[in-house]
């Protein structure tokens, strides 16, 4: 009992003042889904072997125009990788640079990569063509820098041939260095064209399957848990503390008021026109504790049934998850699902591989974030065997329900029953605080179930759907025909509009 409360109260200090802890060996990073033996009969995971003298601690990933995987690396190398996509893994690894530092994006473009770190956005080149890069030019380097959280996080290039990149606010919780806690445009020539203001922790920039740009941010102060966030232009995304570069942004102007602290999201993008609340929120634990880089499946239905939607790596939890999006009165929302559990570290980036697999790549850190993988450093592949799982496809919202749609059909009489769904939602606390309890908790319930005639959907009309809500699904009682039971049961939508039909 003695060793629960001192657990306990030490989780307290870290959440309440973010200091980094080891967790002890008898501690856990909190619920599995229980499900990675399952999941293996459909996307098996294969490691991609690392000769012993390469401390590889992936970082940035990218598909190189000749078919090789590009990783960048946590001190600062670039290896160009050929045979990581092959069954079995067969991987030659060529050292192609060095001297940067924390490297978490990479991008192709115009016979070079782009490589994004703390403090600048570089274009590296092999002007000789002998395989080793010798040219380094600094793109932009026009924000601050000055300690170890200052993180920076970087898409890929736009059709425009942009760069977007997150950075970081200076220890976590203050704006201390120019545009920490903003998102900015890189240029192809260089300049840098500040995007929008409060962000507090970025771990990933990506596009959904739209084109539409957005960022992963972390749990933490005025973040009750970690979310995908759109980085609209002019925006305000939900962290004060950046407000104070607005002056060094032409063209941009900070809002006329900060948000209240212990307030709700809903109540407060009604005060501050420029808040832009998350898209997706991730429910802690249960969906991720430290989510990472992510990537849009365009492979086409190689990887699946889950084309055009997102997969998410988790740094503490070594999982990957997926969302989907879609618009509602001008505003993105959608929801997250469980997917594979299981990898070996933590999980920094991900990327489709043009074979259709996903490349998930990380490592565990001495800054004491703990992590559930065990190795130090891992690259490995998520591959699809090709048999389709019974799952949750997607969700997506209705004026008066919303509409569950099935890899697989369901079974007609089961998905009619009203008593086989149970929807619960929550919201949270926005305030200055780190996290949030899940508060202001409803049961909806569900008036009518419709299912499809082919079976793949069902229509759930609830009594209400309530804004800035996340709604939980526990799908546990749908079967197919045979009897059959979803891989996973429990999905999460998180409202922010209510569409009008």
């Amino acid at each position: 009992m003695v060793a629960l409360r001192h657990a306990i109260l030490v989780l307290a200090l870290s959440m309440v003042c973010g200091i980094p802890r080891v967790l002890r060996a008898d501690e856990d990073l909190g619920a599995r889904w229980g499900t990675a033996e399952e999941e293996a009969k459909y996307y098996p995971i294969v490691s991609i072997p690392i000769p012993s003298g390469i401390p590889l601690r992936p970082g940035g990933l990218e598909i190189l125009p000749d078919g090789r995987l590009a990783v960048g690396t946590r001190r600062g190398d670039i290896y160009f990788i050929r045979g990581a996509f092959d069954s079995p893994p067969r991987p030659e690894y060529h050292l192609f640079a060095s001297g940067q530092d924390e490297i978490f994006s990479l991008s192709w473009r115009d016979g070079a990569l782009t490589a994004t770190t703390w403090s600048e956005v570089t274009r590296i080149s092999d002007e000789d063509g002998d395989g080793v890069a010798d040219r380094y030019d600094t793109l932009t380097s026009s924000w601050g820098y000055a300690e170890y959280h200052e993180f920076a996080f970087a898409s890929k290039h736009d059709p425009a041939g942009n760069l977007w990149v997150a950075l970081g606010l200076s220890s976590s919780y203050e704006s201390h260095n120019l545009f920490r806690g903003w998102a900015v445009k890189v240029t192809p020539d260089g300049r840098m064209i500040p995007v929008c203001s409060g962000l507090r922790s970025p771990g990933g920039v990506g596009t959904n399957a739209q084109g539409a740009m957005f960022v992963i941010e972390s749990q933490g102060p005025w973040n009750g848990c970690c979310s995908l966030k759109h980085l609209k232009e002019g925006a305000f995304l939900g962290h004060p503390a950046s407000y104070n570069w607005y002056p060094y942004a032409p063209g941009l102007k900070a809002p006329e008021l900060e948000p209240n602290s212990d307030s709700r999201m809903g109540v407060e993008k009604r005060r501050v026109r420029e808040l832009v609340p998350p898209a997706v929120k991730f429910p802690y634990i249960r969906m991720g504790r430290s989510i990472s880089g992510f990537r849009v499946d365009t492979t086409g239905g190689k990887f699946g049934p889950f084309a055009g939607q997102l997969f998410l790596g988790d740094y503490s939890l070594s999982l990957v998850l997926r969302a989907t999006l879609e618009q509602v009165n001008g505003v993105w929302q959608g929801a997250c699902y469980p997917f594979r559990e299981g990898l070996a570290t933590g999980i920094m980036n991900v990327e489709f591989s043009p074979k259709g697999q996903l490349i998930a790549g990380g490592f565990t850190t001495s800054r004491q974030w703990p992590v559930r993988g065990t190795e130090p450093f891992a690259l490995q592949r998520i591959d699809w065997n090709g048999v389709v799982p019974f799952e949750v496809r997607e969700i997506s919202i209705r004026k008066d329900g919303f509409v569950v749609s099935f890899t697989q059909p369901v079974d007609p009489a089961v998905a009619a029953r009203t008593n086989t769904y149970q929807v619960t939602t929550f919201t949270h606390v926005y305030h200055a605080g780190y996290g949030s309890p899940e508060v202001d908790q409803t049961t909806a319930k569900i008036v009518r179930a419709v299912p499809a005639a082919d079976g793949l959907s069902v229509r759930l009309h609830l009594d209400r759907v309530i804004e800035d809500h996340v709604h939980e699904f526990d799908l546990g009682g749908i079967t197919s025909p045979e009897g059959k039971h979803l891989l996973h049961a429990k999905a999460y939508y998180t409202v922010n509009e209510i569409p009008p039909e």
